[in-house]
């Protein structure tokens, strides 16, 4: 049955965290509509893993609050969540068959049949010990204990970092089937943005712990622009929001947020690629600035 709920299925509100010193989020806001798939983008140590944690109640944020399907976040909301950590934490002296098991006594809704599917669809060896698999088919026996839980919110930290090509575009197939069957509200990290292209359907930019941009896809595609010309003119865009620039020689290109082309320059619409890649290069928590061009 699918899981049908009409609460957002991830909330954060004003959310900030430390670790000692270093402040590892800061006012973090966006909403997760149940049935999407969101992509949430960082370069190494934005933040991501941390705002997982704090989503799956594995971690109290000093700060602000997390509501997962209109429960705060912790015991009462995890048996919505399924999580993978990056590191997929597993017993390694147990096998892969002892894993399965544990899974069905610990999780109520849990899906044996789905479960043994997933794992031999992934070569997953019942008689294996966790601790002696390759890091690519750990990866997938964590995800495989994620979904047979039958999670209404899946939280995935880098979960195709650790798989050759091949595993990527079963784990993505999986991955689509879920949401497509189940109606799954799916949550990834990621830093590599080939991981997502195609995938999501949203996406939230994390930089030096603070979000960026949380948008639909489609809409934040739209509603951008990448100009190219001469340094001078680029440079001239005042007034415009601008989210980056870059020169290159005399040329240079910018990143605008706009509908519409302004002045002589050449425009096109961004790709993914071109529009994630502008907020993580962009040095302040605000994207709409006059630009100086070196």
């Amino acid at each position: 049955m699918p899981f049908e709920r009409t609460e957002a299925a991830l909330d954060v509100a004003g959310v900030g965290h430390s670790f000692g010193p270093r402040r590892a989020l800061d006012d973090c806001s966006f909403v997760v509509p149940a049935g999407a798939v969101t992509a949430l983008v960082g370069r190494n140590g934005a933040g991501k893993s941390t705002l997982l944690r704090a989503a799956a109640g594995l971690l109290r944020p000093d700060r602000g609050r997390v509501r997962v399907f209109g429960e705060v976040a912790g015991d009462a909301s995890l048996p919505a969540i399924g999580y993978v950590g990056q590191h997929a934490p597993l017993y390694p002296m147990l096998t892969v068959a002892q894993t399965l098991a544990l899974g069905g006594r610990l999780n109520p809704r849990w899906d044996a049949a789905y479960a043994r599917r997933l794992a031999d669809d992934a070569a997953l060896p019942s008689g294996a010990r966790v601790g002696t698999l390759a890091p690519g088919r750990r990866a997938r026996l964590a995800l495989v204990m994620a979904l047979a839980k039958r999670p209404g919110l899946l939280l995935l930290d880098e979960p195709l970092a650790p798989l050759d090509p091949v595993a990527r575009t079963e784990v993505t197939g999986a991955l689509m089937a879920e949401v497509a069957g189940r109606g799954t509200t799916v949550v990834l990290s990621s830093h590599v943005v080939a991981d997502i292209d195609g995938v999501c359907d949203r996406v939230v930019v994390l930089a030096d712990g603070r979000v960026r941009l949380a948008a639909d896809v489609d809409q934040a595609l739209a509603t951008h622009l990448v100009a190219v010309g001469a340094g001078s003119e680029v440079g001239a865009l005042d007034g415009t929001a601008i989210v980056e620039a870059r020169a290159v020689g005399r040329d240079a290109t910018a990143l605008v947020r706009s509908a519409e082309p302004v002045g002589s320059l050449a425009w096109h619409r961004p790709t993914l690629e071109e529009l994630l890649l502008g907020y993580l290069r962009a040095p302040g928590p605000e994207p709409e600035r006059k630009v100086t061009l070196a």
